[in-house]
């Protein structure tokens, strides 16, 4: 399907803008050399309980996605309020990039977890993927959950980053489930 002239890649841009969402960082590590990589992404979304699945979208060509569909694996780092500068970092395709951050590779992870930047990390493993135009979507299982924070998110929309905004009530409090 080809776009009707009204609708440029710069206006479907513009469109998405519009609809925030929170910010994550993508890990994988290549199952050859062990060698970590990661991008930042807000396209993830929920879609199944049962089996726990979400999926994410990922350019085409991207050194990520092909550690991620190499190993069957990869971990979603949900970044914390503070962690701005690690969404850009992952953001700006930096050769040395996990030089730059606190990491660990837990035995059983999917990926690299970024323990001083992400509120809360999932496991994955990769159960399918299509390739729609320039990105791929890609379904992870869930096989863990790891909160290291109460999760004040970082969101991103209208092309900037924002926290999330504090509750009007000071009795509301978060929980780990």
């Amino acid at each position: 399907m080809k776009l009707s002239p009204e609708i440029t890649p710069t206006r479907f841009r513009a469109l998405m803008a519009g609809f925030p969402s929170g910010v994550a960082v993508l890990t994988a590590t290549d199952p050859d050399d062990g060698r970590p990589w990661g991008l930042t992404c807000s396209s993830v979304c929920a879609v199944s309980l049962a089996p726990p699945t979400l999926l994410v979208c990922v350019r085409t060509g991207s050194p990520t996605l092909d550690a991620m569909l190499r190993r069957s694996a990869f971990a979603v780092n949900l970044l914390h309020d503070g962690a701005r500068a690690t969404a850009e970092l992952f953001a700006s395709g930096a050769p040395h990039r996990f030089d730059q951050v606190r990491w660990e590779y837990p035995v059983t992870g999917g990926g690299p977890h970024l323990v001083e930047d992400a509120h809360t990390v999932a496991d994955c493993e990769v159960s399918g993927h299509q390739v729609v135009g320039s990105h791929a979507v890609v379904f992870g299982e869930v096989t863990a959950v790891h909160h290291r924070s109460a999760p004040r998110p970082l969101l991103y929309g209208l092309r900037r980053y924002a926290a999330w905004p504090l509750p009007d009530v000071d009795t509301v409090s978060w929980v780990a489930p």
